[in-house]
């Protein structure tokens, strides 16, 4: 295969594993895979859920829906301090114990059913009309926990209590690369959700590929991704392709010239643009270009530019329906031009999302049509190669289990 690839094809040439063949459609639009999914990643691997900076405090406390697995996750800060999961249902008959998105538990998390209440670390503390029960034991029928671990401030859970890897160990080197990374000091964040009619690969796949950037992009941030002022096309400065996860790393078009705004919101911050193409490759703290893209199998991406970084959670919620969760971090700024950069940022990145939700139920519509039964990708698309590569493998594994 090697000899038939020409000279742009770096790819292929590094991951001879991942081939060239068209990739099917199918595995999009099936409900049927989409349930194999659900049972054999989702249930399967450590998930991100949040930052550690959404519980800081003891009692502090969020909520994550996941219906891809079934369940609602209740993540709380307890009075030692230790950050816990617990599926967020109340053991008496099944209710969903926090109906808040975030708060702060003053004393007890109490069922709105019938009083059942729990302390920060799970345990059933108070049952009403208890002596009415048939040998009840409070210590057996506190909240169901799940496995909680943290990586440079990230939350991690898996539904399965003693998982056979730590989260260490599923991350794997993807971390390397990411350890030097300054993220706790970028504590500012701001979030967009949408609820799109998509599949959740077709909506990560639109992402992770920088093919489209001069294209779709052509009014908002295309200029600023070209291999080569006045060469329409991109090319990426690495990939890496690890056992699970992989990496895309670019860097700005050389010499490209920002707007007089864009320009103006650089000289007094991190936007979103100017640090792209100003910055030197390989010269900020924990970087590899000066725009890195690390996809975490299977839903979460973390992208890091200098000074300034964001991050996707993508939510299954059915075959062709995804929750999609953009968090954009900055340092805390200190006066107004810091924060009109921060606010440019904002901006520049909300219009580059909007371009690419254009495109995603437009795809799912005509995939669902049955007109075309595979995808055509080039080089630059091998991220999309390797996670499709990834889903199929974990499904097998999974199926070879039972």
């Amino acid at each position: 295969m090697t000899e038939e690839l020409n000279s742009n094809q770096r790819w292929a040439r590094a991951y001879p594993e991942l081939g060239t063949a068209p990739l099917a459609i199918e595995p999009c639009v099936s409900p049927e895979y989409f349930e194999l999914e659900r049972e054999h990643v989702f249930r399967r691997v450590w998930m991100n859920v949040g930052r550690v900076e959404e519980a800081p405090n003891a009692g502090d406390y969020f909520v994550r829906d996941m219906a891809v697995c079934r369940t609602s996750i209740l993540v709380v800060r307890g009075k030692d301090g230790q950050l816990r999961g617990f599926h967020n249902m109340c053991s008496h008959r099944g209710n969903k114990l926090e109906w808040e998105k975030s708060g702060h538990c003053r004393g007890a998390f109490t069922c709105k059913f019938h009083g059942w209440a729990y302390d920060t670390q799970g345990r059933l503390m108070a049952v009403p009309d208890e002596e009415n029960f048939f040998d009840l034991k409070t210590a057996e029928n506190g909240l169901t926990p799940v496995a909680l671990d943290t990586w440079q401030g990230f939350i991690f859970i898996h539904l399965d209590i003693q998982p056979k890897e730590t989260l260490r160990q599923y991350l794997g080197e993807i971390t390397e690369d990411l350890d030097d990374y300054p993220f706790d000091q970028l504590p500012t964040c701001f979030t967009y959700r949408a609820d799109e009619r998509v599949n959740w690969k077709i909506l990560l796949d639109a992402q992770q590929e920088g093919y489209h950037v001069p294209i779709l992009h052509k009014r908002t941030l295309g200029r600023a991704f070209l291999a080569a002022e006045g060469l329409s096309v991109f090319r990426s400065l690495s990939m890496k392709m690890y056992r699970r996860h992989h990496l895309l790393a670019s860097t700005g078009t050389p010499g490209y010239q920002p707007s007089a705004a864009e320009g103006l919101a650089y000289r007094y911050g991190t936007s979103s643009l100017g640090s792209l193409v100003t910055l030197s490759t390989g010269k900020f703290r924990g970087m590899i270009g000066t725009f890195d893209f690390y996809v975490f199998f299977p839903n979460f991406v973390i992208a890091t530019m200098p000074g300034t970084y964001f991050t996707y959670n993508l939510w299954p919620l059915a075959a062709e329906r995804t929750l999609w969760e953009v968090r954009m971090y900055y340092p805390q700024a200190k006066n107004a031009a810091e924060r009109f950069s921060q606010e440019f940022s904002k901006l520049a990145l909300r219009d580059a999302l909007m371009e690419d939700a254009s495109t995603h139920e437009n795809i799912q519509s005509m995939l669902s049509s049955g007109a075309k039964r595979h995808f055509i990708l080039q080089d630059e698309e091998a991220g999309i190669r390797h996670l499709h590569k990834v889903v199929q493998e974990h499904i097998e594994n999974g199926a070879a289990e039972h």
